[in-house]
């Protein structure tokens, strides 16, 4: 029997490609700007139900390696949930972060080959003001501050209608922290040139 579900909250990702990520725009089919494109998803859920399983406060990091061309698959991947979370909630959101969920985060999994598994780890998550940030001990050290918008003030420089899963609308960022250590992607490039993206996001779904 389906499991409905439904999370919302706030997302921030940091990657290995230089400002501006050449995949967004060209939806995943232009080279990245190494033979590689490194990567970390984090999320906060502010709101969220998992069958009856409450998701509220959940945090979880998605972490991903692809080829040049992330299109073409064979990407290494794993994924970190906060040790706050209960049993109930880590197998929610590892349902709703793969295939089984059949939600916008579903649609990575075809082009994972190597799945390195699931760590659960204190996540730190934190936004305010156009800078938001998420650490793991040891594992991720990243911060992202937005491109002001010179036209709406307040707001942020963005793309529109992208071919993200998470929101088809992103603000742009510069990564200032880029550290990545976990399930044996290492990255790291603190020099402020690297991408990044924040938004919120609102999913929802049917579990297999």
């Amino acid at each position: 029997m389906a499991t409905t579900w439904s999370a919302s909250g706030e997302y921030m990702e940091a990657c290995s490609c230089d400002f501006l990520c050449p995949c967004i725009p060209k939806n995943s089919t232009t080279p990245a700007t190494y033979e590689y494109c490194k990567v970390a998803l984090a999320f906060q859920i502010a709101n969220g139900q998992f069958g009856e399983t409450d998701l509220a406060g959940v945090k979880f990091v998605m972490v991903a390696q692809s080829k040049e061309i992330m299109s073409h698959g064979e990407w290494i991947a794993g994924l970190i949930i906060d040790t706050d979370a209960s049993d109930e909630q880590v197998a929610a959101v590892a349902a709703i972060a793969g295939a089984e969920g059949n939600g916008p985060l579903g649609g990575f999994a075809p082009l994972i080959s190597d799945f390195r598994g699931l760590e659960r780890r204190a996540v730190n998550f934190s936004s305010a003001n156009g800078t938001v940030s998420v650490t793991v001990d040891g594992m991720i050290d990243q911060e992202v501050v937005g491109v002001e918008s010179l036209s709406v003030p307040g707001e942020y420089v963005c793309i529109d209608n992208s071919f993200h899963p998470v929101n088809k609308r992103l603000n742009f960022a510069s990564a200032v922290k880029n550290m990545i250590n976990a399930f044996g992607i290492e990255w790291e490039d603190n020099s402020g040139r690297t991408n990044g993206h924040f938004a919120p996001f609102s999913w929802q779904g049917e579990a297999a």
